[in-house]
Parts: structure tokens; C-alpha cells; sequence
């Protein structure tokens, strides 16, 4: 978006509907509400142009700017107590990235950079240009309910001389027997994740960003993530990973009683600086999709433990009941297989651990055997990974049958701090207390 661009933006008649991101629903899906005024208003735009298409090329001879449609216009503020991109329902597009800080670059060089990623995800958030110099990537688009998240890697505190402040929560993972881990792919002192319902938003926001790096940080890894658009179901559901399966529905809910206390640190946790903050595992989880497709229907839901065709458990009921993991069949077995991914990852089998799941799918084309190289983006964010990911990653490293169609090829863990008020930087708490 240029500045010119940004000039035709000011003229643009208010959008027609709430230009903030649509309340989320108990399953992490989209409100009911929302997916209407999605269809409705893509729908008005379809009939103007068929039953009055002199008129609607009038207009456009006339140059006169269009409402932005509800996806475009919908935004998540940059501020407030938690980061974005955490509860924020999960978006289309994502890119997660990873710095290392250049040689030389320390505590004051760090603080500046986190200054300008602050300012330029707030602008960008917001629907306006990231500078003057605006590359116009997503040029007369609106926000798309983009968010920008940021985090600090173990390395970080080693790199500004703020190894004494360094949580102790982010204590590199202990080994599973699966990994197969990449380091080039995995680690890093910074990391940033973008979301937004447009590729090209979310694109622009990840090339602003690297720009405003400079010479004080560089990549060392990034992977592009996606999932099922706004409004492309009959109504708002579950997502799918690329296995086919209804994926996040035993994620903790905003609704529940101790969603708080499993996602977040609390007020009065250490270090202060984390307050309300949280820490986000990452794992790229290549799915051996030619071997899980050879499997019949029957025997991939055996592995799962619930139907593929609306995510019931086998033990029965809808989607949302819960499972009932001490039921037998009709032929005196356990209607949840004991390796089932739905028994080893349930919190009953692992010490009441939990974790919200918040990933993205991804397509990296094809290996040199002509296997896909695609699976997920995995990112689970909880107040404590010794209490969330660890326990439940070591139980379904000794018993998983999932495990045997994946492969755990990179990792992270990253102490993501709170959010900023106006006129604040994210992480202004560490590098200035």
C-alpha cells in the first residue's frame, strides 16, 4: 500500500459490517453471524452484478470505492492484555519466521527492533500501510483479521546479557525417541507469527517485518502455513488437517473454568515480565500421508479414535461429546483403542495436561523419493510447557499409533510475552525493567 493507496483508503465509505474479528465460537470456529454476513454480503455483491450490471459498470467507471467485504474488513487490535494470535480464531494464512540476531546486536539493538516491529504490526493490523515506503503488496485490502505475535527464544537471553531474566519454563525440550530433528529449521532468538484470512496481507506483513530487521536481525527459518477459509463450510466447524481428520476438538475452551490458568501466566507469575504472557512449542510434523492413505476408513478412525466423517469419538455420541475412554464394543474390545491418539493425548491420561492447539497445514511440494512433503504446523501455547506439551509429547512418543504416519522434523519453544498498551513495544517490560 502506498501512500497513494493509502489516500484512496481514507475515502472509502465504512465498511457495512463490524470491522473486528468476529466473536469466536465454544469450538474455535467461526460465530454464526459472522459466516452469514460473509455469505450475505458476497452475495448482494453477485446479485448488483447480474440484475444490474449497467449500473454496477457506472459505478466502476465512476471510480467510486466498494465497502470491503466482511473478511477484509474484520480486525484484531494489536493491543491489549495477551498478544493476538493466541485465541484469535485460527485464520487462512500464516507464516512463522524465526531471527537470529547479527553479530554485535545486543540489549539496546534488540529493543529498537522490537520498537519498530511493535509500531509496524500495529499499523499493519489496523489496515493501513507499514510505512511511506509501503511495497503496496496488499494494496486495497483491509486488515483480514491479521494478527502478528511475537517471542523470544532461550538464545535471546544470551545474546541482550539477560541471562538472569531468562523463565525458567524455557528450558530447552527434553529429546523424543520420534524426533528426527533439523536445526536449521528449528530454534532462533526471535520469532514471529502472522495470521490473517488473505495470503497477500499476510505475505506484505511478513515482508514488512523482515525489512524493519535491518541489519539487526536476520531469518534463519521460515515456513508458510494455511487453513480452511472463512465461509467455505455450510457452517462453522471444526478444521481438518491434511489426514483428512476434525483436528482441535478436545482444545481447551475461553468457556472453561481454568482455560486462563493452561494458557496464560498468570498476573503474579515469574518472571514478572511474562505476566500474562505465554510459552508457544513448535514442531513441523511431516505427515507420511502415502501410508496413511493406504489405510482403509475403517482402521485410519481406529487409530484416531473418533469417525472422520464429523469427529464423534467411537465410544459414541456427536463431536462434542466427551469420550468415554472405558467403553467396550460389541465385540468385548475397547471402543477407543488403547494406542488411539484420542486415549494417549487425552488430559485423563496424562495427569490432567493440556495445551491449546493452534496450528497451520503446510504444502512443501514434494521430497526427492515423491513422497508430499506436507503435514503441520504445529504451535501449542500453555502457561507452563513442563505442565502442557512435555508430559503429553512423552506419552505419545511411548504409545501413539499416530506416531507411525509422522515425522517430528523440527522444534522450537518460545517465551511469548504479554501484549503492549498503546504507546508500548512488546517486550518493552524485559528490555527496559
Amino acid at each position: 500500500m502506498t501512500a497513494q493507496g493509502n489516500s484512496s483508503r481514507t475515502k472509502r465509505p465504512a465498511a457495512a459490517v463490524p470491522a473486528t474479528r468476529a466473536p469466536e465460537t465454544p469450538d474455535g470456529g467461526l460465530s454464526r453471524r459472522r459466516l452469514l454476513g460473509t455469505a450475505g454480503a458476497a452475495g448482494a455483491a453477485g446479485l448488483v452484478a447480474g440484475a444490474a450490471g449497467g449500473a454496477a459498470t457506472g459505478a466502476a467507471l465512476r471510480d467510486e470505492p466498494a465497502a470491503l467485504t466482511t473478511v477484509g474488513a474484520t480486525r484484531v487490535p494489536f493491543h491489549g492484555t495477551h498478544q493476538a494470535g493466541i485465541t484469535t480464531p485460527l485464520q487462512a494464512a500464516g507464516h512463522l519466521a524465526a531471527f537470529d540476531l547479527a553479530a554485535g546486536a545486543g540489549r539496546a539493538e534488540a529493543a529498537a527492533l522490537m520498537r519498530r516491529w511493535s509500531r509496524t504490526a500495529a499499523r499493519l493490523t489496523a489496515g493501513e500501510p507499514a510505512t511511506d515506503g509501503d511495497t503496496g503488496i496488499a494494496l486495497d485490502a483491509g486488515p483480514s483479521s491479521l494478527t502478528v505475535t511475537f517471542g523470544f527464544g532461550r538464545t535471546f537471553f544470551d545474546r541482550t546479557g539477560l541471562t538472569t531474566r531468562r523463565p525458567e519454563a524455557l528450558a530447552p525440550l527434553p529429546a523424543f525417541s520420534a524426533d528426527a530433528l533439523d536445526p536449521r529449521r528449528g530454534d532462533g532468538d526471535l520469532w514471529i507469527q502472522i495470521g490473517a484470512d488473505d495470503a497477500l496481507v499476510a505475505y506484505h506483513a511478513l515482508r514488512a517485518l523482515v525489512r524493519d530487521a535491518a541489519d539487526t536481525a536476520s531469518v534463519r527459518w521460515q515456513a508458510r502455513g494455511f487453513n480452511r477459509t472463512p465461509g467455505a463450510t455450510a457452517s462453522p466447524m471444526t478444521a481438518r488437517n491434511l489426514m483428512g481428520q476434525v483436528d482441535g476438538t478436545n482444545n481447551p475452551r475461553p468457556s472453561d473454568d481454568d482455560f486462563a490458568a493452561r494458557v496464560f501466566v498468570p498476573a503474579s507469575g515469574s518472571p514478572e515480565w511474562m505476566a500474562d504472557g505465554s510459552y508457544a512449542v513448535f514442531r513441523r510434523i511431516r505427515m507420511l500421508l502415502d501410508r496413511w492413505e493406504q489405510l482403509g476408513l475403517a482402521r485410519q478412525e481406529k487409530v484416531i479414535g473418533r469417525r472422520k466423517s464429523d469427529g464423534a469419538p467411537l465410544s459414541g455420541g456427536g463431536e462434542r461429546t466427551p469420550v468415554d475412554l472405558a467403553k467396550m464394543g460389541a465385540d468385548g474390545a475397547l471402543a477407543i483403542a488403547g494406542d488411539a491418539h484420542v486415549r494417549v493425548a487425552a488430559p485423563e491420561s496424562n495427569g490432567g495436561a493440556a495445551m491449546l492447539r493452534r496450528p497451520f497445514s503446510y504444502d512443501d511440494g514434494l521430497r526427492d523419493d515423491g513422497a508430499p512433503d506436507a503435514g503441520l504446523l504445529f504451535v501449542a501455547w500453555q502457561a507452563d510447557p513442563l505442565k502442557g506439551f512435555v508430559p503429553v509429547q512423552r506419552k505419545l512418543d511411548r504409545g501413539d499409533g499416530l506416531s507411525r504416519f509422522l515425522s517430528h522434523e523440527a522444534s522450537a519453544l518460545w517465551a511469548v510475552p504479554g501484549g503492549a498498551a498503546e504507546g508500548e513495544y512488546v517486550g518493552q517490560r524485559l528490555l527496559e525493567g
